[in-house]
């Protein structure tokens, strides 16, 4: 979605500050889920959020990036990784009790 010409992207809706914090959190979960560790998930998504503004700004896609999607992002990421561990917190593995 992040690559899709500016054309084809859906307008109004939430916020688009919003929109980005929301799929990266969701990125974020599903990778914590999935056991990938913290710290390399995080650093993996931010690292995809900059080249995704990068590539929106310089290819012929009608689309341009901005530093306050970057931002957003990763406060995505951030909360993405807050919610994994207040669930893991909450809900420890059985026979850790």
């Amino acid at each position: 979605m992040f690559l899709t010409p500016g054309d084809d992207v859906p307008q109004g809706g939430p916020d688009d500050k919003v929109v980005h914090a929301l799929i990266f959190a969701v990125l974020t979960v599903s990778g914590r889920w999935a056991a990938v560790p913290s710290l390399p998930l995080a650093v993996g998504l931010a690292a995809y959020a900059a080249v995704t503004e990068i590539l929106q700004a310089v290819l012929p896609i009608d689309r341009h990036g901005d530093v306050r999607d970057l931002v957003a992002d990763v406060c995505g990421v951030a909360v993405g990784l807050l919610l994994s561990r207040i669930v893991a917190c909450s809900f420890p593995p059985r026979g850790s009790a």
